[in-house]
């Protein structure tokens, strides 16, 4: 790059110097600033420093002087994001089972380039991403992008759709054909990403799909279907009544709990849910639930502590469940 080119980056490169190189607990002399400069092939004179900090200021930026002695020490405050906020963003990379491990490497860097370099040591001292279960499948982030593309332009996808054998190896569904779908919503359940949308090949039409276990999407030319199934239909509302997003018949199921297990409704279930007193050790609640093999699990694992009271068809499934366990472990 000649060099009046690079000169007149010199505002850009002294921003990135005192965003890098200063914090609320970190300032910089005019010294380091002049030679950082120089390190970019910028030779800047005090002056012109001075005028240019000034420039960045009536910008927006919030660099403060603070003079001691006989020199001045900057530092840039009132950055975009803050210290609590970085954490934040850096625990639901780290902790996002569907983004790989390489990938979350690569995005917590990222999130470090945010801060001031003291402050991006004490994030990466945080990062425990090895070791973690995370998905295999590297396409998951550009499959979310597809997917988004494809609803902003109101139409349909295809794409393959695989599970694990035992053997450790991808086997595609429907031996290998394509699934064609019309997204409407992807939704973050259980540590894990599903596309929601409308499958015309599948009775009712209704469906969710594991986003990380989608291949080779391909945005179709054809209008998304069932609009209409879609009207008035709330995402959350959908989530919230499937737990780890199994489907199954959705009822009312009442459940008679132990007094104790009032923090654990309501963490799954939310405030709302009501909660009535039925004696001195237990109270019983209402809730909408698609039944499932994974819920009836999760009953199973409160022990006595939460017991399904009706109705009978979910008494009988949970009962069902239990003779078979019961069998299979020979008890």
């Amino acid at each position: 790059m000649a060099g009046g080119d690079v000169q007149k980056l010199k505002l850009l490169y002294l921003y990135d110097i005192l965003k890098e190189k200063t914090d609320d607990d970190h300032a910089i002399g005019m010294s380091e600033i002049i030679s950082s400069l120089e390190a970019y092939g910028v030779h800047a004179e005090r002056k012109a420093i001075y005028n240019d900090i000034q420039t960045l200021n009536l910008y927006g930026a919030d660099i403060q002087g603070e003079k001691d002695g006989k020199n001045f020490w900057y530092r840039m405050l009132g950055r975009e994001f803050e210290m609590p906020e970085l954490k934040l963003l850096v625990d639901a990379v780290q902790s996002s089972k569907f983004i790989t491990g390489r990938k979350s490497n690569e995005l917590i860097k990222k999130i470090e380039g945010l801060a001031s370099k003291y402050e991006a040591g004490a994030l990466d001292r945080q990062v425990f991403v090895a070791g973690r279960i995370k998905t295999m499948n590297e396409s998951i982030y550009y499959n979310v992008d597809s997917i988004h593309r494809a609803i902003a332009d109101d139409v349909q996808i295809s794409f393959k759709y695989f599970r694990w054998t035992e053997k450790k190896e991808q086997e595609l569904r429907r031996d290998g054909a394509d699934y064609v779908v019309s997204p409407w919503g992807l939704v973050w359940d259980d540590e894990n990403y599903y596309l929601i949308g409308y499958d015309a090949g599948c009775e009712g039409g209704f469906r969710h799909y594991r986003v990380d276990k989608m291949k080779n999407i391909r945005l179709k030319n054809d209008k998304r279907l069932g609009k209409s199934a879609f009207a008035g239909k709330d995402m959350a509302t959908y989530t919230e009544k499937r737990f780890g997003m199994y489907d199954g018949e959705l009822m009312k199921i009442t459940l008679l709990c132990k007094n104790e297990m009032a923090g654990v409704i309501i963490d799954r279930f939310g405030k709302n849910v009501p909660m009535i007193k039925t004696d001195k050790d237990h109270f019983e609640t209402k809730i909408d639930m698609a039944l499932s093999p994974i819920f009836l699990g999760w009953i199973a694992g409160m022990g006595d502590g939460i017991r399904i009271t009706g109705p009978d068809e979910a008494v009988s499934q949970m009962t069902d469940m239990l003779r078979e366990l019961t069998e299979i472990y020979d008890v």
